[in-house]
């Protein structure tokens, strides 16, 4: 059996069905039948209409004339040379490319029928995550960069050959990368923009016999791409931000490309989606349902393409859809840190729909901020994202470049908001936007979306916290997703988050690689904030579903005038249960113990942690790096985790037990705060 899943495929399958209603059932069951039939050559592409003569159409991307060449010719030579880094691997991809093979471990997947092939079975395709990341073509835009800013013919050869060899290798319907409604989506939004950027279809590519043949090869993969998606939503449990990049797929597709009669269907198909997903997947507050924020900045990106190609293209979203994408920036700028630090909720992949930017300090959540400080004149929005970026300048053209410089910067009124009570988070604190800003992040939130929850973690009353832009108590992240389950299950667990477990069972129960079983429910029962103090109390209901029903209700009081956190947590129970409470610190912090009063410094900012009750109080424990079982971990990027601080505090539960938590924030000195927060 493939490490892929850690179940037997008789006992996931068991599981996802459990999480079906009768009708996604039936709709499985259909999807099944008809992946049988277009294996056996009927119902799908097999012969591209000959409708009118290409033509040209609007841009949704314009040419950048305020960005730095090198950077995109630099990374354009890289990529001609065959050098391409997907996460933390730098590898050979081959002139030409090999398509179908994992970069990570080598394994080249078979070209069977895609929609029957088991891409999550390691033992067949490798790293999926792997081989699919090289074939959304993002690079391929780095080329057309490249040739924007130089001129240069050989970027284009580059291109043209690099597609070509992907026709060649990925026949329709054939292979891994004929699997993935999402990954068609992906690869076509990068096609349409590497088409904008290159000329259209005026593009010195197309010139010649080759070049037409070219051209008509491109075109044709092209209507399929976009007749697959219409075949292949993802629907039910699995319309998450799938469905989102699905739709947005096929109408940045439609409208790049209206060269057959079925477009103009699809793409009415894709606005009405969009427009419905875009307020059904979003909550009112703006937190995206997925609970993951990495994920928040994935639809955003989706969103803001499809809109942005409806703007210049006559074919515009409504103004419920555009509000709902600006209460989205409100609150990833409500949550980001005064040194632009943004809590690692919920899974991440480092999964984008575009890049566009090859800036070093590239960051793609203030990145979406500098983009909707210019599209909704936000000036809190400019401060939070401190400067003009090249992803904005290529999406938004040379025109707000004059209308970012126009807005006054201000974070007088920032957080924009501090209860999310849809999405389920709460912020408190103080000095918001200084150097002596604490800012703390509580989850009294869902799992997940859907019945799956795919991309939920075990984190009910979890917090984050950072002082002076600084973090301190951090989510140590994702790491993996498809394989590894040890390590999968560690960091989405209830372990790996500043809360409370229970005899080492997480809160809620996992079936799967991207699937919860029985889910905690948690709410918030209380927020208040005042002059003197904030108050949050949540609760829980994980642990009720053990054989002696456990409920843990959290309080977090903040302070202002002592700059002191009181959280009190509160287990109530029948019979005799061991718990823990842990803290994971960032790898930024020194952390040491005096006594049983846990220091943290991350450069001029320290906190002390103790334990006020029960008494006696539970030894602190410092733990890092650890592996079996795991411990002590963080991961910034995908595929990639370093060791960091974990403090644990042991205590056995009987009855009604109380935990009493002091956390201290001292006033940085004068003389430090430049060293705290971000430089404006």
């Amino acid at each position: 059996m493939s490490r892929y899943s850690g179940f037997s495929i008789v006992s996931w399958y068991w599981n996802r069905l459990r999480c079906m209603s009768l009708g996604e059932v039936g709709h499985r069951v259909h999807q099944k039948v008809m992946a049988r039939v277009q294996s056996l050559g009927l119902g799908h592409a097999s012969r591209v209409p000959t409708d009118p003569p290409p033509r040209a159409v609007r841009s949704f991307v314009g040419r950048c004339t305020r960005v730095t060449p090198d950077l995109y010719i630099q990374a354009a030579e890289e990529i001609l040379a065959g050098k391409l880094k997907i996460f933390n691997l730098e590898y050979d991809s081959g002139l030409p490319p090999v398509w179908n093979r994992d970069p990570k471990t080598g394994t080249i997947a078979p070209l069977a029928f895609g929609k029957t092939l088991n891409y999550r079975d390691e033992s067949v395709v490798g790293d999926i995550k792997y081989l699919w990341e090289p074939n959304r073509h993002l690079q391929l835009v780095v080329l057309a960069q490249a040739y924007d800013q130089s001129g240069e013919q050989r970027y284009l050869d580059g291109l043209r050959h690099q597609l070509q060899s992907w026709f060649d290798q990925c026949p329709y319907l054939k292979g891994t990368n004929w699997t993935s409604s999402l990954e068609i989506a992906i690869r076509l939004i990068n096609w349409s923009i590497v088409w904008q950027l290159t000329g259209g279809v005026a593009s010195p590519m197309f010139t010649g016999p080759a070049g037409a043949q070219f051209r008509d090869n491109w075109l044709q993969s092209i209507y399929r791409h976009m007749h697959f998606i219409c075949g292949h939503f993802s629907r039910f449990s699995s319309a998450n931000n799938h469905l989102i990049g699905e739709l947005c797929g096929l109408f940045v597709g439609c409208v790049t490309w209206p060269y057959w009669s079925d477009t103009e269907k699809w793409q009415e198909i894709a606005k009405a989606g969009l427009e419905q997903e875009a307020l059904l997947q979003n909550a009112p507050d703006g937190v995206n349902r997925e609970q993951a924020i990495s994920y928040q900045q994935f639809v955003l990106d989706f969103l803001l393409l499809a809109g942005l190609a409806g703007k210049e293209n006559g074919d515009g979203f409504s103004q419920s859809y555009w509000r709902r994408i600006e209460t989205m920036l409100e609150y990833i700028a409500s949550v980001m840190d005064v040194g632009g630090n943004v809590p690692m909720i919920g899974d991440a992949d480092d999964g984008y729909a575009v890049r566009l930017s090859q800036e070093a300090a590239f960051c793609p959540f203030r990145s979406l901020l500098a983009t909707g400080s210019v599209l909704f004149r936000r000036g809190d929005f400019k401060f939070k994202a401190g400067v003009l970026d090249d992803k904005t300048r290529w999406l938004l053209g040379g025109e707000c470049e004059a209308a970012f410089a126009a807005i006054a910067a201000s974070g007088a009124n920032l957080p924009v908001r501090r209860d999310f009570r849809d999405g389920g988070y709460y912020i408190l604190g103080s000095d918001f936007e200084t150097a002596r800003e604490i800012r703390l992040i509580a989850d009294a939130g869902p799992l997940g979306y859907l019945s799956i929850a795919a991309h939920g973690h075990a984190d009910a009353l979890g917090f984050t916290l950072s002082v002076g832009g600084r973090e301190f108590l951090i989510d140590p992240g994702t790491y993996a997703y498809h394989t590894d389950k040890k390590w999968r299950d560690y960091f989405r667990g209830t372990a790996a988050h500043n809360t409370i477990t229970i005899d080492g069972q997480d809160q809620s129960e996992i079936g799967g690689n991207f699937m919860w079983l029985r889910k905690a429910q948690a709410s918030c029962e209380l927020f208040e904030m005042g002059h003197e103090s904030d108050r949050f109390v949540g609760s829980h209901d994980g642990y009720r579903r053990l054989s002696d029903p456990v409920s843990h209700r959290r309080s977090i009081i903040f302070e202002r005038a002592s700059r002191r956190i009181v959280v009190t947590d509160t287990l109530d129970c029948t019979g005799q249960h061991q718990a823990e409470c842990r803290w994971h610190f960032s790898e930024a912090c020194e952390v040491w113990l005096e006594g049983n009063v846990l220091h943290a410094r991350n450069h001029g900012n320290v906190i002390s942690l103790g334990v006020a009750v029960p008494n006696p109080a539970p030894r602190i424990q410092l733990r890092k790096g650890e592996v079996d079982p795991p411990c002590g971990w963080v991961s910034r990027r995908f595929d990639v985790k370093i060791p960091a601080v974990t403090a644990v505090a042991p205590f056995a539960v009987q009855g009604k037990t109380v935990l009493v938590t002091e956390i201290v924030c001292p006033d940085v000195a004068a003389d430090d705060r430049n060293a705290s927060g971000r430089e404006r």
